[in-house]
């Protein structure tokens, strides 16, 4: 549910990035049966956005390497500031803010080394960077706070890049993924989990918390994309390792080793991860079993819905509204194009 603050902007439930028929990169609010509230402009492809948890503001990042990251009044329709990442730093598409959304935590890239940083930026103050910390690892993307506000939760991808090389991978001969634990007053690092040897080439990519701080985190695999290889696992960081999602290798081999979003329901009951290049979604309980499937082209938007279901979105300008076992329970079409992540406030 969004923040009272909201209601100026006309109490959205999710943004989103999207195309345009003409071309044109917008940011999206959608109410909760995927409509459309408000639609601004942005100057690239958008990736995520990051809301604010009290003011109608949202930070929206541009697609990796990211070139820009512009905090937006959704209420007035207009940019209030603009984040430059530092010289040797680019942003990796998402930001997570503190519970009293006095900070912004950026994932970053410092490429000249490969180290993965968290950018901090004082909300308060016009998002003027106050420091920076350790990420835990390289090529942070994705990043969630603990339900308790007291960690970050990092998709360390493990993948180098370098923007000279475009969004070419520079080190798969030895890349290893973490999932990082950072604390969030002064970024010591506070717990990791890594894949184990033979699911090396997983890049983890995206998470989601589930209310009483269980973490799904998605993966994106490196190696044949025809392996039927688990795409979704589960930690909390007090866990020695993590609970990997299993199911039919055929089912997985489905989705061409790529997950592209991850949400667990509002109830914490299971986790939806999107495969747009299988045209798949699939959810798993909590303890990594599959519940469900459902086939959508290009789908891959997808946050949690009305109580234990989801919402998704695709390229083709679909949103659906599934319930706890992914069938669809209503669905529109809008023109244009849905981007990669559909963020719940």
């Amino acid at each position: 549910m969004a923040a009272p603050g909201w209601a100026a902007a006309g109490a959205p439930a999710y943004l989103a990035a999207a195309r345009s028929v003409d071309g044109a990169y917008r940011l999206a609010g959608l109410d909760a049966s995927g409509a459309p509230i408000f639609e601004l402009p942005l100057p690239g492809r958008g990736h995520a956005a990051a809301a604010h948890p009290l003011r109608p503001e949202a930070v929206a990042f541009a697609r990796r390497p990211g070139a820009f990251a512009l905090v937006i009044d959704c209420a007035a329709g207009h940019e209030t500031a603009r984040l430059d990442a530092p010289e040797g730093r680019h942003f990796y598409g998402h930001g997570a803010f503190s519970r009293d959304g006095a900070m912004l935590f950026t994932t970053e890239n410092a490429y000249q080394t490969g180290e993965g940083r968290i950018g901090v930026w004082d909300a308060r103050d016009g998002y003027r960077r106050i420091g920076e910390v350790a990420s835990g690892g390289i090529g942070p993307h994705d990043i969630c706070l603990t339900p308790d506000g007291s960690m970050l939760v990092v998709a360390n991808g493990g993948i180098r890049t370098h923007p000279s090389s475009g969004r070419e991978k520079l080190n798969l001969d030895t890349m290893r993924a973490s999932l990082a634990y950072v604390r969030a007053s002064d970024g010591a690092l506070q717990a990791e989990a890594r894949l184990p040897e033979a699911l090396r080439l997983g890049s983890i990519r995206h998470l989601s918390v589930a209310p009483d701080g269980l973490v799904a985190a998605a993966m994106q695999w490196q190696g044949d994309p025809d392996e039927g290889v688990p795409l979704l696992a589960f930690h909390r960081p007090e866990w020695p390792g993590l609970l990997l999602a299993e199911a039919e290798p055929h089912v997985l081999a489905r989705m061409k080793g790529y997950a592209g979003s991850v949400s667990f329901d509002a109830v914490g009951r299971a986790a939806a991860i999107t495969s747009p290049r299988g045209g798949l979604a699939l959810a798993w309980d909590r303890q990594g079993a599959q519940i469900a499937g459902w086939a959508r082209e290009d789908v891959c938007g997808i946050a949690s819905g009305a109580g234990a279901g989801w919402v998704a979105t695709d390229g083709l300008g679909g949103v659906t509204l599934l319930d706890k076992d992914l069938a669809p329970i209503a669905a529109s079409r809008a023109p244009g194009a849905w981007d990669n992540h559909l963020v719940g406030l």
